[in-house]
């Protein structure tokens, strides 16, 4: 994902980082998407029940299998994923090669990877997890969907190894939407919306992507008339069993963060994939373009159910205008022609209709005049218009006209419209008469009277309808009386009343019912009937349950992680960044409080995973803190764990990641397990009158844990069994002072120590051999770090920040403080965030010329005095440990 992104040249669209009117996004373009050909779906079980855990620490790695699904069950009753179910990537290799060749290039068109971004190392936790669940695995809906209707009938027959794949498919594919769903509690608000919930909006177009996608799936062999069943009972396409999985996982998102994440992020997308193309003439859909449409009204569809009232009535001008008028004008055009021809059309316009239907019945009819007076007239018009057409001689190539132009036709309402002769004969196939009666009985019903003032050719419509019954009846029948056939034993259509909603709830306004002069408050629960057109073959409920798919509203749960206040609107800021921008933003948002400590907190270190940190502080106490967002920026958060095995004042905290295990010092190395709290190891020093001074731990997969001692001696001690490894002497015959901090560089091959006169030691942990020592200051060294590359960031109390490489003489940057040393830092990148006794934080470039901008924290969100940084690379937050010993999260 390297390069700024770019619109798509095919797609006719407006970039990305135009953004939409309702927020400000940047997308990136759909073709530097899912390159790696890989597609994620899940299984036809609905997972309703699994209610994903966000507590509990898993004893195993992060990225083991076990951990992946069982970390988070005993805390919040979630379920764990079978570690049988985790295939591995031999055995889908397997299951690719075994697909057909027209398989493989559905695949290739319409198969995306839920990718993760790159930046700096940022992703690690987002890559690991993802590539466990999908690496190497191609799993096609389509093959699922398939043999699951074969089996009906053939079980018998059908070879062992086909059911065994499929069955083995299907795990993959209900592991790989589990995994989606934990990555999405695990990562929170921000990294979920910025990386999984935008993959996945990416993933739905392709889910409708060529003509097999559009077809209508039912389970006999026979697609039934339109005018079977109704508009609400939704007539799936195969595009919908494939994208069901998907809408699970984007609906989950939403069930953990609120409905801002639908009304702030999912339809400013819909409103980007449903906008008109940039060129201002006539221009014939691409298959992409044409997947969106279908994909934007049945994402807007899910949506609209699980929007309160208030919400639905305060952006119901916005869906009017961004996206039903721009669905009705590709819809309706009489110029623009669909790649799939009228069978593409059509399921638009059947969707069209359903969506349509499902706001009127939600906002009743005064609204719905109000409102959406425009795009039902809209609708409506094109009857007049193909009417119109019907009696005029419309020539393909008349005589006096240029090639390429196409004809201006007047309409009776004075309008002069362009016409492509060529698309007549698609736009007859799918505006029959029998969509006619389609939507014209549901409206009448739904809309009363108010039919006459808001669609002017409802006559017309009408007698179409009246046409259609003709046909298929004996007995004709005059418009005014038309009646539908019952489609329905359903709790939504009454026998008795000509095909009208019934009142139960569904109808009226706000799901209330007027009923003499008493309202009506619906029962709900009232079971819902079966869709007439039967289960989809070998589809289960892809997903999403027939309930849900037939409800009109639901509620959102309120779940403790809902976004609002601080989180909302730094939220909000997030997910209109682009994913490009590698730079740290400090925006001084309080998001969360972590008080508990008694003394000053002495230092802050998050676990690779960025779901926990621990705290050290002068009251002896070690402190395990959750990380999950909660509240709107002023709650409090309590500890998870709380280690009080030390004696004397902590000074080191940190994860020693290969094993899993905590690294406390005071004076003595406590080793111990932070999911139970058990120590494991403690080691004194060697002599008690030289203490320990400074402490670090290797990267993975190393074990082993560096301590300096006042004689300037560096000794290594695994964790894993007892004594010495290796012990070096730094000083060279020098006196150099107290080591004061020490830091290894992210590969493990070299360690640097800061000693308090300001000189420092490069020593290789290969060969023991000091690589380099210097004068880097001239005062105490206060921190230390090491990055990727040979570089060293070293912080003195001369006021200066300074940027070596390990073996070149002169420093490559040099940073002065005006007024106070920087005692703190924490890298992001190629950035420093730096930190001071005065609650100032910097940001500076490790690569660019010196310049640093400062913010001075206000007391409002910070009190007391600045002890500690640490900064979450993945979340871009900060965490600021303060005197009075409270830790707070700050963005």
């Amino acid at each position: 994902m390297d390069g700024e992104p770019t619109a798509s040249s095919g797609l006719g669209l407006p970039d990305y980082t135009s953004g939409v009117s309702f927020h400000d996004q940047a997308y990136l373009p759909e073709t530097e998407d899912f390159q790696a050909g890989l597609y994620v779906a899940e299984s036809p079980q609905s997972q309703e029940a699994e209610a994903l855990s966000l507590g509990r620490l898993s004893d195993k790695s992060s990225t083991s299998e076990t951990s992946l699904g069982e970390e988070r069950a005993a805390d919040e009753g979630g379920a764990p994923v079978d570690k049988s179910s985790l295939r591995s990537g031999d055995s889908s290799q397997d299951l690719k090669q075994s697909e057909g060749s027209e398989e493989e290039e559905e695949e290739e068109e319409g198969c995306v990877v839920l990718e993760e971004e790159e930046g700096d190392g940022e992703q690690d936790e987002i890559t690991r997890a993802s590539e466990l669940t999908l690496a190497d695995t191609v799993l096609s809906m389509d093959t699922v969907v398939a043999r699951g209707g074969e089996t009906d009938g053939e079980e018998e027959e059908e070879p062992l190894t086909e059911q065994s794949e499929g069955k083995e498919q299907k795990i993959l594919l209900d592991t790989a939407c589990k995994m989606v769903r934990w990555l999405s509690a695990k990562l929170g608000p921000t990294v979920a919306s910025r990386y999984v919930a935008r993959n996945l909006l990416r993933l739905l177009t392709s889910c409708y992507v060529g003509p097999t996608r559009q077809q209508f799936t039912v389970s006999s062999g026979e697609s039934p008339p339109l005018s079977a069943g109704n508009i609400y009972q939704k007539r799936p396409v195969l595009g919908d069993v494939v994208s069901g999985p998907v809408l699970s996982c984007l609906l989950h998102i939403a069930r953990l963060y609120g409905e801002p994440v639908l009304t702030y992020q999912y339809l400013p997308y819909i409103s980007y994939l449903v906008a008109p193309g940039s060129t201002s003439g006539p221009s014939r859909l691409n298959s992409r373009k044409e997947a969106g449409l279908l994909a934007a009204v049945t994402l807007t569809q899910k949506i609209i159910v699980y929007l309160s009232d208030t919400t639905l009535m305060d952006i119901l001008p916005r869906i009017s205008h961004e996206v039903l008028l721009p669905v009705l004008s590709f819809l309706t055009s009489l110029v623009t022609g669909f790649p799939s021809g009228a069978q593409a059309r059509t399921v638009l316009c059947v969707k069209t209709i359903s969506l349509i239907a499902l706001i009127c019945l939600r906002i009743g009819q005064e609204m719905v005049q109000q409102h959406l007076s425009e795009p039902v007239a809209t609708f409506f018009q094109v009857f007049s218009q193909l009417h119109e057409l019907q009696h005029q001689d419309l020539k393909l190539d008349p005589v006096g006209r240029s090639e390429g132009q196409l004809p201006e036709v007047a309409f009776s309402d004075g309008q002069q419209r362009l016409v492509d002769p060529s698309l007549l004969d698609e736009l007859q196939k799918v505006f029959t008469l029998e969509m006619a009666y389609t939507i014209y009985v549901p409206f009448s019903c739904l809309l009363g009277d108010i039919i006459r003032k808001i669609i002017p050719n409802h006559e017309l419509v009408g007698e179409l309808a009246g046409l259609y019954l003709e046909s298929i009846s004996p007995s004709s029948r005059s418009p005014a009386s038309v009646e539908p056939p019952v489609p329905s034993t359903g709790p939504e259509w009454d026998p008795q009343s000509g095909g009208c909603p019934r009142d139960d709830g569904h109808s009226g306004t706000f799901g209330s019912v007027l009923v003499g002069n008493r309202i009506q408050i619906p029962d709900d629960s009232q079971p819902e009937s079966p869709s007439l057109l039967g289960p989809i073959p070998g589809a289960g409920s892809g997903g999403l349950s027939s309930e849900e798919d037939h409800a009109l509203k639901r509620e959102l749960p309120r779940s403790a992680h809902g976004l609002s206040g601080n989180w909302l609107a730094y939220w909000q800021y997030e997910i209109g960044v682009s994913q490009q921008d590698a730079h740290f933003h400090f925006h001084q948002i309080r998001l969360q409080s972590f008080p508990g400590h008694s003394g000053a907190v002495k230092c802050v270190a998050p676990l690779s995973s960025e779901d926990f940190f621990l705290s050290g502080s002068k009251d002896r106490t070690v402190r395990l803190w959750p990380l999950y967002n909660s509240g709107d920026g002023t709650s409090e958060t309590a500890p998870r764990l709380v280690y009080a095995q030390h004696r004397k004042s902590i000074f080191f905290v940190g994860q020693l990641e290969a094993p899993q295990y905590v690294v406390s010092c005071d004076g003595a190395v406590h080793v111990w397990d932070p999911f139970t709290g058990k120590t494991l190891r403690v080691m004194e020093p060697w002599d008690s009158r030289v203490p320990l001074t400074a402490v670090a731990v290797m990267p993975a997969p190393h074990t082993s844990i560096t301590m300096a001692s006042s004689d300037s001696t560096l000794r290594f001690v695994d964790c894993r069994k007892p004594g010495l490894q290796h012990e070096f002497r730094l000083g060279g015959g020098l006196n150099p002072g107290l080591v004061r901090s020490l830091a290894v560089s992210p590969s493990g091959r070299s360690v640097v120590a800061g000693f308090s006169s300001g000189f420092m030691v490069l020593l290789d942990t290969r060969t023991g051999l000091v690589l380099r020592g210097w004068p880097a200051h001239e005062g105490d060294i206060l921190q230390i770090k090491a990055v990727e590359g040979s570089v060293l960031v070293s912080s003195s109390s001369d006021h200066s920040l300074t940027v070596w490489k390990e073996l070149e003489q002169k420093p490559t940057h040099h940073y002065k403080s005006a007024s106070d040393p920087i005692h703190t830092f924490d890298l992001y990148g190629s950035e420093v965030v730096t930190g001071t006794v005065a609650n100032k934080i910097g940001v500076c470039s490790l690569l660019e010329p010196p310049s640093q901008a400062t913010t001075k924290l206000s007391s409002e969100n910070f009190r007391g005095t600045l002890t500690s940084l640490a900064l979450l690379p993945t979340k871009r937050h900060l965490l600021l440990g303060s005197d009075n010993g409270v830790v707070r999260l700050l963005a």
